[in-house]
């Protein structure tokens, strides 16, 4: 998006407050739903349409003068992403000078509050309101299209109000998925017969119902695009995202939300997502739309940052979440006793109907309403607001500051045992009182403060991964310096080049979520009672995942700093030395495997060294990538490694020592009918690393033969029940029945299953072939090798042998750190600790000669997150390589590309890639 203009803070603080005049409530012939589309939106068993969507978006545009289109970028498909923009002509001839506004506030570039008060008086509230990120809930696109309408065309009092104090941007999240999605239900001419249940894919091309997890990574093109929008250009107060389904006997789940929230955030977030969630359950209640929920009535929450709405806390903003019933398929909401009775978190309940999407459509107008509402009666608190809390976290940033977290309040309760409380004027008991003199003693302890900034040193052992981490934070609007020359921090020297973020700047709460631990705290279903399970995760922490290193610097620090203005590219590598006959290439970049297979694409012939290298004065680790000199292997060592921020070394003579030569790999990655999550995370990762694959469906497995076609069987989470008879992880539906669907997705269909799919799987290791398994798919490795079984297994009162009670384990996503052994092949490049991603996983304990390449040790692995019974971890093995007749098996308990943020354990897969089929070509 090109709208931008740059003033300085001297230009805005001289800056008329005067706010635009009445607009004029005349509105010229627009046309509506009904007539722009086949049927009119909203009606039983109809969808429109990504294309007619488009299509509608740029007629209004033509017809009206509230409302201007931009395009923010592509989807994974390639369609164009819009933002239709609503206000009052006056404000739309003026979006420059509004825009302008909201960042300076967003940002707290004006430091005092006359200067802020000035632009908050002359600004404009900035709403975000999306639809359509998860294509099945099929409501808000639907919706959409009649509240772009009916704001383009009202004359009442309250739409003059709001056109005249917000600017409005309606958002297309996943136009991809709306296009599947719609098309695939009106296929069928049987209007009763349509639904959408049996797509054969994920309705984002590699991620499905992700998209709303990438949010801190913004790995996909359409969360580029939007957080672009979000915290890059437009700066929106609110930021409304829109979903489905809502609770069971009611009609809609809005906010406000259950506990936890997050430490890291401004507590004006939450005041002020009550004050909107609060307008919105009052209109509905007042319309008499009967059916709302909040709090208990679902299991939302606001600790994890990964989502659309969350990651709004974070830089702010306030998020909004609704998740409303309701499709094309008219549908009938049931009696649920418990629902029945009022409370503070169903006000108004609703009984038993028959529902249709127009009432859903009618229920979702009332609440982008309520919101467009609120930001206008509320317009200059809301901009006042974003700019002190803003100066709020410039200031803790720029102070000693603490953040107090469970874990400090069990280290205040423990001081207070060796301490006299106070005395305090009343007979009821006070559980947790300690003396007030601890609150400085160990709440503001100077050890514990918070950082002033981290310093990413240049000598990183993979840069281009860190360059990857600082660009997820760039892209959220997180302020990212270089040092220009060195400079002392925290008592220790940097060199120029490195990269400064500090926490003196208004996204600090995002920038400390990033570097710092997650501290969850113990939620009991009730007290001494079962852990409840999150929303999400509940440990992230991306600098950990991501192995970068950096330093937490706790006093202020400054130095001859430049602003990074945009995405960071890796520093271009090098050839070094002269050497004729070959080149030496270190293990420890992921980069590296992108220059590897290129290399194998083009037959040369690449070589892993077992042992230390030196080579061009340093010391190359177990794994060193050998190329042998030749001018097909010059020509693409010179066009990548410039690209690939990675250094080969030319030597004069072949180094001696074992070495495995690798081979070109033919990968088969598993998925299922319908698509599986994690496997279109794998296969989004295969084709940045371009290693070669085809997907392989259960079908084809089954039938066997699959050496014939493939080197490596990837089996990647959620491809196969985690126990038998059990449901798959990751949502995975139902299979359709193959006469409804088209043919050329009948081969998609089938399981993976002990009975079918294990011999021919077996048969094919036995014969060569490389099996890795990841997460729940590990119940393929334990039948494919009994030396390999679980180890978080506990004997019952039968005898029989199960899983943990969650009171005595249970690890709902969280990093913990593991012990690797990189002299193995499966961990080359890999350091001796690793931060590892662990969601209810399952280690292994060995009976046989499989080998340990990765483990646990000790009684409290846990670095982020919360972990209950963590020690019984202690010496069980994450990551297993074993031997199956000439092939290998590959066992990897816990989620190395938990949805392609934890770079640190990438090389887990990659290797597993290479080293399997190298092995088996020397047996």
């Amino acid at each position: 998006m090109k709208i931008t203009l740059l003033l300085g803070a001297g230009m805005l603080a001289l800056a008329s407050a005067a706010t635009a005049g009445p607009i004029s409530p005349k509105v010229g012939a627009i046309t509506s739903p009904n007539e722009a589309f086949t049927q009119e939106p909203g009606s039983d068993y109809f969808l429109a349409n990504y294309d007619a969507y488009e299509a509608y978006l740029k007629t209004l545009a033509r017809q009206s003068d509230r409302m201007k289109l931009i395009d923010i970028g592509k989807s994974a498909e390639g369609r164009t992403m819009w933002v239709a923009i609503v206000s009052s002509p006056a404000n739309l001839a003026k979006l420059d000078r509004y825009q302008a506004i909201a960042r300076t506030l967003a940002k707290a570039d004006v430091k005092t509050e006359r200067e802020a008060q000035a632009l908050a008086d002359e600004g404009k509230a900035i709403v975000w309101i999306d639809a359509g990120m998860h294509a099945s809930e099929t409501v808000t696109t639907q919706a959409q299209i009649h509240v772009l309408y009916r704001m383009l065309t009202a004359t009442d009092a309250e739409t003059m109000r709001i056109l005249n104090d917000d600017i409005v941007l309606f958002g297309q999240d996943n136009p991809d998925g709306l296009q599947l999605i719609a098309d695939w239900y009106m296929r069928n001419p049987v209007k009763t017969e349509r639904e959408f249940r049996t797509i054969p894919r994920l309705y984002q091309k590699y991620i499905g119902h992700d998209n709303n997890r990438d949010s801190f990574m913004v790995q996909m093109p359409e969360t580029e695009a939007v957080n672009k929008i979000l915290f890059r250009e437009w700066f929106p107060q609110i930021v409304y995202n829109q979903h489905q389904t809502g609770p069971a006997g009611m009609v809609v789940f809005v906010p406000p939300f259950r506990d936890p929230f997050n430490y890291n955030y401004n507590p004006i977030v939450m005041t002020e997502l009550q004050e909107v969630g609060s307008a919105m359950h009052s209109r509905l209640v007042s319309e008499e739309k009967a059916g709302s929920g909040m709090r208990s009535a679902a299991p939302y929450s606001t600790w994890h940052n990964g989502m659309e709405r969350s990651v709004a806390y974070f830089h702010n903003s306030i998020g909004l979440l609704t998740e409303i019933i309701g499709g094309p398929t008219p549908e009938k909401i049931p009696l649920i006793a418990d629902t029945q009775l009022a409370r503070s978190d169903e006000p108004l309940p609703i009984g038993p109907r028959d529902w249709h999407l127009m009432d859903s459509l009618e229920y979702q107008w009332s609440l982008d309403r309520a919101v467009m509402d609120y930001a206008s009666r509320n317009r200059e608190r809301l901009l006042m607001n974003i700019w002190r809390m803003g100066s709020q976290a410039i200031k803790r940033g720029s102070t000693d500051s603490w953040t107090i977290t469970p874990k400090r309040i069990d280290a205040l309760k423990q001081a207070g045992k060796d301490t006299r409380p106070d005395t305090v004027s009343t007979d009821r008991p006070r559980p947790g009182l300690v003396a007030s003199s601890l609150y400085t003693m160990v709440l503001q302890d100077p050890a514990k403060r918070d950082p002033r900034g981290y310093v990413l040193s240049p000598d990183q052992r993979d840069m281009p991964t860190t360059i990857a981490f600082l660009n997820a934070l760039i892209k959220n609007g997180v302020d990212v310096d270089r040092a220009t020359a060195p400079f002392t921090a925290g008592g220790k020297r940097y060199p120029a080049g490195s990269y400064v973020v500090k926490t003196a700047q208004a996204y600090r709460p995002h920038v400390v979520d990033m570097f710092e631990p997650q501290d969850h705290p113990h939620d009991a279903e009730y007290p001494g009672g079962p852990p409840k399970a999150p929303y999400d995760i509940t440990g992230y922490t991306l600098a950990y995942q991501m192995g970068v290193g950096f330093d937490r610097i706790l006093d202020g620090f400054d130095g001859q700093f430049q602003r990074v203005p945009d995405l960071l590219t890796a520093a271009s590598g090098r050839i070094v030395g002269t050497g004729k006959a070959g080149w030496l290439v270190g293990h420890e970049t992921n980069n590296s495997f992108i220059l590897t297979n290129r290399l194998l694409k083009a037959g040369i012939r690449v070589s892993w060294f077992a042992s230390i290298t030196k080579a061009g004065g340093k010391a190359l680790a177990p794994g060193a990538i050998w190329i042998p000199a030749s001018q097909t292997a010059t020509t693409i060592l010179k066009s990548s490694i410039g690209q690939l921020g990675i250094d080969a070394y030319a030597v004069n003579t072949v180094p001696s020592g074992v070495a495995l030569a690798l081979k070109p790999v033919r990968v088969g990655l598993v998925d299922r009918y319908g698509g599986v999550i994690p496997a279109g995370w794998t296969r989004w990762l295969l084709e940045q690393y371009e290693f070669p694959f085809k997907v392989v469906y259960p079908q084809e497995l089954d039938a066997g033969n699959l050496n014939a076609k493939y080197d490596v069987l990837v089996f990647a989470d959620g491809t196969m029940p985690a126990t038998p008879g059990g449901p798959y992880p990751s949502g995975n539906r139902a299979l359709p029945d193959a006469k409804n669907i088209p043919a050329e997705y009948r081969a998609w269909l089938g399981e993976v299953t002990p009975d079918k799919t294990l011999p021919a799987v077996a048969a094919f290791a036995k014969a060569g072939g490389t099996v890795l398994t990841v997460g729940s798919a590990n119940r393929l490795a334990t039948l494919l090798d009994p030396e390999i079984q679980p180890a978080l297994v506990t004997k019952k009162a039968d005898g029989s042998l199960g899983a943990f009670d969650k009171k005595q384990f249970y690890i709902p996503g969280a990093v913990l750190s593991a012990k690797v052994d990189p002299r193995q092949p499966l961990a080359y490049g890999m350091t001796p600790t690793v931060d590892i991603f662990f969601d209810e996983s399952q280690p292994f304990v060995l009976t046989g000669t499989a080998k340990r390449v990765a483990w646990f040790e000790g009684p409290t692995p846990l670095r982020s997150g919360w972990a209950v019974g963590q020690e019984k971890l202690n010496g069980s093995v994450a990551i297993v390589d074993a031997d199956l007749g000439r092939g290998k098996l590959f066992a990897m308990g816990p989620e190395v590309t938990q949805r392609a943020q934890p770079y640190a354990t990438f090389k887990l897969l990659f290797n597993g890639l290479l080293y399997g089929p190298a092995i088996a070509a020397t047996r």
